[in-house]
Order: C-alpha cells, then sequence, then structure tokens
C-alpha cells in the first residue's frame, strides 16, 4: 500500500526551538533538499498515534552544561517544581532540565564494545526510577558523534534503583553525545530530552561531513529523499524505501509505527525525535519539520522490514539560497553516504 506515514512532534515556539513534525498522507513534490534523521525500537503492534508529549525546557543549573529537549517550554514542572525555562531552545543541549538531570557513570568508554550506565536523577539528586511508557520504550537513548558519521540508537535496560544499562559499538575515539528521551511517571510531568557529552580515549580524526545527497542506500536498500527543509518555514520531507528497484509495501512496525526520524544539527547537536501518528506500511514515510536555523543538519531514518530496522542517513543543508536537490539520477548514493556509520539498534 504507497500510504505515507504521518508523523507528529511538538513544534518549539520561538525561532530557537527545532521545528514541528506531523503525519504526512501524500506524496511530497519534487526531490529537494534533505533533512536529518531519527531512532525507534522493535514493536510488533500496530501503529497508533505518537504524541510525543510537550517537553519542557527549564534553565540548567550554574554549572551545567547548556540545553533543551526540542519542544515547546511549559510553566512549571508539577513533578519537581522547578521552574521551566524562560526561552525555550531545541532538545539535547542541557544536561540537566525541568529538575531533571542526566548523569553518565561512563563518560569515557573505550573504542569498540564497552558498557554505558546511567541515571536520571531529580531535583534533589535521588535516581529517579518511575517513567511513563512512550512509543514501547520508558527511555530512548541515542548516541551520535560529534562529526554525525556515527549514530546508534540503543535500548537500555532499567535496575530497581534507578541505573540503566546497555551495550554500545563506538567505532572510534573521539567526542560523542548521549541523548536520553524520557517522561516522569509523575502527574503533570512533562517530556524531557537531555544531553551529555561522551568521551572515547585515543588519537581522533574528524571525519568530513558526508556529502547531500537526494538517495542513501543500506543493506540493499534505497531510501529516496524529497521535499524541503527552511529555517523558521515548515516544510514537507518524504522517505521513498524501495529494494532491488521495487517499493517496499510491507514495512513492519517499529516501536508502534512505520518509521522513526531524528535530526541532528551540526554544531551543537540540537535535537529532534520524531515519531508517526498513522499510516501504512510504505513504500512512503512523510514528515514536516522546521528548521531552527540555517546550517548543515543530519537526519536518521529508522525502518523495520523483515525483522530487522535499518538506518539511512542523510546530509540537508537549510538556509543560504534554495533548499532543494536535484531528482538523482541512479540509486547510487553521494560518496561516503553508503560508508557512514549510522547503524547500531542494541538491546541491553
Amino acid at each position: 500500500m504507497n500510504t505515507g506515514v504521518k508523523i507528529t512532534a511538538f513544534a518549539a515556539a520561538l525561532a530557537a526551538t527545532f521545528g514541528t513534525a506531523y503525519g504526512v498522507g501524500k506524496g511530497v513534490g519534487p526531490v529537494e533538499e534533505p533533512k536529518k534523521a531519527e531512532h525507534g525500537d522493535h514493536a510488533a503492534a500496530e501503529p497508533k498515534k505518537a504524541e510525543h508529549g510537550d517537553h519542557a525546557a527549564a534553565p540548567a543549573p550554574s554549572g551545567s552544561a547548556a540545553a533543551g529537549d526540542g519542544h515547546a517550554g511549559h510553566g512549571e514542572d508539577a513533578t519537581t517544581g522547578a521552574p521551566a525555562a524562560t526561552a525555550n531552545l531545541p532538545g539535547g543541549l542541557q544536561v540537566s532540565d525541568g529538575g531533571y538531570t542526566l548523569a553518565l557513570e561512563t563518560p569515557t568508554p573505550a573504542a569498540g564494545k564497552s558498557v554505558l550506565k546511567f541515571s536520571i536523577k531529580g531535583v534533589a539528586g535521588k535516581k529517579v526510577t518511575a517513567f511513563a511508557t512512550e512509543h514501547g520504550k520508558e527511555l530512548h537513548f541515542i548516541v551520535a558523534s560529534r562529526d554525525l558519521t556515527v549514530f546508534r540508537h540503543l535500548h537500555p535496560v532499567k535496575a530497581a534503583d534507578g541505573t540503566w544499562t546497555t551495550p554500545v559499538d563506538l567505532p572510534a575515539a573521539g567526542g560523542y553525545k548521549a541523548f536520553a528521551d524520557f517522561k516522569p511517571a509523575a502527574p503533570g510531568a512533562k517530556g524531557v530530552t537531555l544531553g551529555a557529552d561522551l568521551s572515547v580515549p585515543g588519537a581522533y580524526a574528524p571525519k568530513p561531513m558526508p556529502a547531500v545527497a537526494p538517495t542513501a542506500t543500506v543493506d540493499g536498500y534505497q531510501v529516496r529523499l524529497g521535499g524541503t527543509l527552511d529555517p523558521g518555514k515548515a516544510g514537507e520531507l518524504k522517505l521513498t524505501v524501495s529494494k532491488g528497484g521495487r517499493p517496499v509495501t510491507d514495512l513492519e512496525p517499529y516501536l508502534g509505527a512505520y518509521g522513526h526520524l531524528v535530526a541532528l544539527r551540526d554544531g551543537d547537536l540540537a535535537y529532534l525525535h520524531v515519531h508517526p501518528n498513522e499510516g501504512g506500511p510504505g513504500p512512503d514515510v512523510s514528515f514536516t519539520a522546521t528548521a531552527p536555523s540555517a546550517g548543515t543538519y543530519r537526519l536518521f531514518l529508522d525502518f523495520q522490514h523483515q525483522g530487522t530496522v535499518r538506518t539511512a542517513a542523510f546530509t540537508v543543508t537549510a538556509g543560504g539560497g534554495k533548499s532543494s536537490l536535484p531528482a538523482p539520477k541512479s540509486d547510487v548514493p553521494a560518496a561516503g553516504e553508503a560508508t557512514h556509520d549510522a547503524g547500531g539498534h542494541a538491546h541491553g
């Protein structure tokens, strides 16, 4: 069935916010500038309306990393009584927000396979143990390299004391950022997206940003991106999945949806996690998004087919002139696009 999947996310109210996302039921126009991409988890349930909750933004405590959660701010956190931020920011820029802090217990993992441990702490410094389930998980955890060539969507396991643990494979030394996207299970609590830095010791040589291209190839699947991404203006993005020249019309639900999108802004790694509302099993997955500023973005689209989750990644430029791409002549990705390390769906 060639029905586009609708996707929704709450948008930030000011120009600094990351933008809105909502599902689009029909195809989008000519292939244009791609945008950055997103995540998910395996699920067999039929897609359901994914309302990602309102993510509150509160000022970071003195000395904390800068920050935000990618959704419009709110008054006061009903759980902690912490005041909301006076200015809305894209998600993942703060290590503390709304009275919650992402506390990494393993901030310097070794290159290769290792284990990450972390917790979410409340305003009193106590580990939070109760979370609301959203899109099949109590907490969504993403790790991306600072050069945006490595992307990991992980599924950590929570211990009774509130400590989360997950295996991870980080291929090389360098700077990474971890994102925790969650909603505390307390009356009136809002969703929060926090970000904290990871450092893998060793000699580090950043990789160049993969070139802007309308098509990405992963495990024999071709994903074509069409649409526009404009700063301060809503634009439609449509991702079309095919294999061997044939459209894939039997995508499988992943966290209750047929596609998940994470967008990261080059430079500060501002974060937006987008989920669909409803729709059919491909080949099109549609989004609408607004870039908070001109600049370069990376899109990570997770989709599931034949029991395996795969990630297609794109580089997009917003602003600085017309934000569009010509229709591709083939499904061969631009240099670097087929070799970037965007995979990694680990379970604890």
